[in-house]
């Protein structure tokens, strides 16, 4: 099972300070701070949405926070430290994501990326993400955004 291997587990209210910091250092840096820890506890508390981290809350390495609908489900954020990044932490933890969202029903998987982020792209890419649209602005007006999904099972008609 992939979470024995890498230790993925949902995430606790003592993993949000460290999950907003690492959002902030990692994804949200040169924008506005909108994943700060009441943000994360809320996602935490929120039924709809999987928050799961790899290491412990002092010690994160790494953390996945999506939301799920009824037929999609939205991975709002994933981010690996620099220094464990290309150790297949990423890929592990997308996974979980993706393998729970099959389970809940879900049809695909949506998500962001600033278009400027050509490691983002790539791993997106190697996932079998594709590349929807361009968003001129997507990020507070600042930078342009791209938004990419992957089909897990075939539209309902």
């Amino acid at each position: 099972m992939i979470a024995a291997d890498t230790g993925i587990r949902l995430a606790t209210v003592a993993d949000a300070a460290g999950i907003a910091a690492m959002s902030r250092q990692l994804i949200e840096h040169g924008l506005g701070w909108s994943w700060r820890e009441g943000r994360v506890r809320r996602a935490i508390a929120d039924r709809r949405t999987n928050v799961a981290v790899v290491g412990g809350p002092r010690s994160l390495a790494a953390f996945g926070i999506m939301s799920y609908g009824e037929r999609h489900a939205h991975l709002l954020l994933l981010a690996v430290r620099r220094e464990q990044q290309r150790r297949g932490i990423g890929s592990a933890l997308l996974l979980w994501l993706e393998q729970v969202a099959v389970l809940a029903g879900v049809e695909r998987v949506v998500v962001e990326a600033r278009l400027a982020n050509d490691a983002a792209r790539c791993f997106y890419s190697e996932h079998g993400y594709h590349e929807r649209a361009i968003e001129r602005g997507m990020y507070g007006g600042i930078e342009a955004g791209i938004a990419l999904e992957k089909w897990l099972r075939p539209a309902l008609a």
